[in-house]
């Protein structure tokens, strides 16, 4: 099938490269010429295991190509992704002023002769977008009809399909060839037929790593629904965290293990074990952004969705768990030196929006901390946004050297084989807050050092 994805950015770029891989005929489109040039070039703009690759064979096989050029886009396409970012706003609804702009574009750029169309919404947007992204093209293509003097001429045919990702970064690929789901939302009979023909390779797992299971499940609603799943299952999985931190901090107070916890609940199968790791809380660009938005969409149908506020709030107190532990070994933080393992929001990734590093740094540096970090992309890469005040190192035993205490940020794997009997050599006072309850502490405690974790 042709297949148009406009905005590549993680979800886009990933969606686009994807069906590609899966014998698609993809265009993706982005505004950002240097961008675009990268891309051509087989560089991929994000860090995300195994998508340089997918990109540079399916290039290569002539099913992936990149353009700046949106009209090509719309004339190339069957089914037309739109994948742009929605961040959150201050009041913390969802700025859409970019699908707003891409719908237009569409718009403008159909004919009556375009041939029948299937607009997905692929962005995370607000409930009842799908309506509303109707409009915006319907919209676009009579301006543009006004501009060329050809008003009165027959409405493009088109249909809307809500489409949520459910994509972890990290292991983006693999979700998308071994999803649990795949989620469509519309009132269209011929749009949802086109997009279950767009998905058959990977409902039957063609590509899967268990190639032998099951079809994928496809789940079939209306567009506000489909819309709803999204915003459901980030808010269910964000407060699932929130809780395993509240119980973290009780267990803390009275003596409990919260991994053994979390273990006895998690064999429990109608909890399950998966998002109970107690930790300094949830970051990136999915959950903060997503629970936000589904709290604004309840305070503007005058629902106070109390459950979600307080993941919220338990998130945020969380987020400075490390400090006040930091505060209770050493006391006085001010003319100390601490080290951050990882900065990223998670590992595999090199995304650091609304990572709890960033929370740790601006508190550290308000104390009177100085702050080193070595992350495994971050300090690779020169990406340095919002790093001003911290001193990021080329190597973990760098980033030990002379430090008070260090701090586990970020669970990547191979902070778990680190040489920490030579790093605690060079640090003033052997101490490590284990922040994501990842490492050994019997390893640690024989390697020197006091191990602090969270709830335990």
């Amino acid at each position: 099938m042709r297949v148009c994805v406009i905005g590549t950015g993680y979800v886009g770029l990933v969606t686009g490269v994807c069906l590609a891989h899966s014998g698609h005929d993809v265009i993706c489109v982005d505004n950002n010429e240097e961008k675009v040039k990268l891309m051509k070039s087989g560089q991929s703009p994000i860090y995300e295991p195994g998508l340089s690759e997918l990109m540079k064979s399916s290039a290569e096989a002539g099913k992936l190509s990149f353009t700046s050029d949106l009209t090509a886009g719309v004339e190339h396409g069957e089914i037309l992704f739109i994948a742009v970012g929605t961040p959150p706003l201050p009041t913390g609804e969802s700025d859409t002023r970019y699908v707003e702009a891409v719908a237009r574009g569409i718009g403008a750029n159909l004919t009556a002769s375009s041939g029948y169309k299937v607009v997905v919404n692929k962005s995370t947007v607000p409930i009842g977008s799908g309506d509303w992204v109707r409009m915006i093209v319907l919209d676009g293509f009579s301006e543009r009809q006004k501009e060329q003097g050809t008003s009165g001429s027959p409405e493009p045919e088109f249909d809307v399909v809500s489409n949520p990702e459910f994509l972890r970064e990290g292991s983006a690929i693999f979700d998308t060839f071994n999803p649990d789901r795949i989620v469509l939302g519309s009132n269209s009979k011929k749009a949802l037929d086109l997009m279950q023909q767009l998905y058959q390779p990977i409902v039957v797992r063609k590509f899967a790593d268990e190639p032998d299971l099951p079809p994928v499940p496809v789940v079939i609603t209306d567009l506000s629904s489909a819309e709803m799943v999204k915003y459901a299952a980030n808010s269910f999985l964000a407060t699932k965290i929130s809780f395993i931190n509240e119980i973290a901090n009780i267990c803390d107070r009275v003596g409990a293990d919260v991994k053994q916890v979390a273990s006895g609940i998690g064999l429990d199968s109608r909890i399950g074990n998966k998002f109970l790791q107690a930790g300094i809380g949830w970051g990136g660009s999915c959950f903060p952004k997503d629970v936000s938005a589904l709290i604004h969409t309840a305070d503007d149908y005058n629902y106070d969705a109390k459950l979600l506020k307080a993941a919220v709030e338990v998130n945020n107190q969380q987020r400075v768990i490390a400090i006040e532990k930091l505060q209770q070994v050493l006391k006085i933080l001010k003319g100390k030196t601490v080290g951050l393992l990882g900065l990223t929001f998670k590992p595999d990734t090199d995304d650091m929006r609304d990572a709890p590093a960033l929370n740790l740094i601006e508190q550290l540096n308000r104390l009177g901390a100085r702050v080193k970090a070595y992350d495994p992309i971050i300090s690779q890469s020169g990406m340095r946004h919002g790093l001003s005040n911290v001193m990021v190192e080329t190597d973990p035993e760098l980033m030990a050297d002379g430090c008070d205490a260090l701090v586990l940020v970020t669970d990547w794997q191979q902070f778990s084989t680190l040489n920490y009997a030579k790093m605690v050599k060079s640090m003033h006072t052997p101490i490590i807050i284990d922040g994501r309850n990842f490492l050994d502490r019997q390893q640690l405690e024989e390697a020197g050092f006091q191990y602090v974790g969270i709830g335990h």
